[in-house]
């Protein structure tokens, strides 16, 4: 009788799902609430105020710098080379399903100008001081842009890292870079605290929801023939402990076949 894990695959689904739900829910009520205080001049615009002049210094090259990191220019060709790799290591290893995290990652970074560029236009929020009169300043496209590209770049690679160090090392990589365009972009003045903030709660759901596809941010581990990859290195055939289980029972399965041979007057028996 054939066995299929079909059951358990799917109550692993709903689990992760359950367990990652908060990452989903809270930044999109936060989202909600400061896009409400953004369109009825909300209080909160006050302490956004003070909080931006106390951090804005125009003109600094460093901060300029940072802030350039978010462009669509520098961000998303990071992403393709990522999407690229994936692609080009999932092929080769015969990884079950190994288009989708990679075309998710894509359709991911889609929607961000998709959903920012009306957020922009309905919630008219002014530039601050330090810019030139002008409005669409909520939320922030840099930020979302940076957070969206790099995080998705990060769970592309991680299940395809040997190393638990060097995992927690691209994390921290992606983290820094997401800070030091948020930090680059209140300082120089583009853009107000909240309009980071909010890019921070919309960047959070689409990273959880692409952490729920299978193969981004954690490996399936197993082949497109279902066969369970190894855990060290997702595109070696085997590690050394198949090959010595292997061993001996190519060993048996050769002795069977000789003393078969032998019975039947085989000439190739000698």
């Amino acid at each position: 009788m054939r066995h299929t894990s079909g059951g358990p695959e799917k109550l692993s689904a709903v689990s992760t799902v359950v367990r990652r739900a908060p990452l989903l829910v809270l930044p999109a009520v936060l989202l909600a609430l400061l896009t409400w205080q953004v369109v009825t001049h909300g209080p909160l615009l006050r302490l956004d105020a003070r909080v931006s002049g106390a951090l804005v210094h125009p003109g600094g090259r460093f901060s300029e710098i940072l802030s350039g990191l978010g462009n669509v220019q520098v961000a998303v060709p990071v992403l393709l080379f990522a999407i690229g790799y994936v692609l080009w290591r999932g092929h080769d290893a015969g990884t079950e399903r190994w288009w989708l995290p990679p075309l998710a990652a894509a359709v991911l970074m889609a929607l961000v100008p998709a959903i920012v560029v009306p957020l922009k236009d309905w919630t008219a929020r002014p530039a601050t001081p330090v810019m030139p009169p002008a409005v669409g300043y909520f939320p922030s496209g840099h930020t979302a842009t940076a957070a969206v590209a790099y995080g998705s770049a990060t769970l592309l690679l991680l299940p395809w890292l040997d190393s638990e160090a060097t995992r927690r090392r691209l994390v921290a990589c992606c983290t820094a870079l997401v800070l030091g365009v948020s930090y680059g972009l209140v300082r120089h003045g583009y853009h107000w605290p909240l309009d980071v903030v909010a890019s921070w709660c919309l960047s959070t759901v689409l990273l959880t929801t692409l952490s729920l596809v299978p193969g981004a941010g954690r490996s399936t581990r197993r082949s497109s023939s279902g066969i369970p990859r190894p855990h060290s290195d997702p595109g070696s055939p085997a590690t050394s402990s198949d090959t010595e289980t292997a061993a001996p029972a190519r060993s048996r399965g050769s002795r069977t076949s000789r003393s078969s041979s032998s019975s039947s007057g085989s000439p190739w028996s000698s």
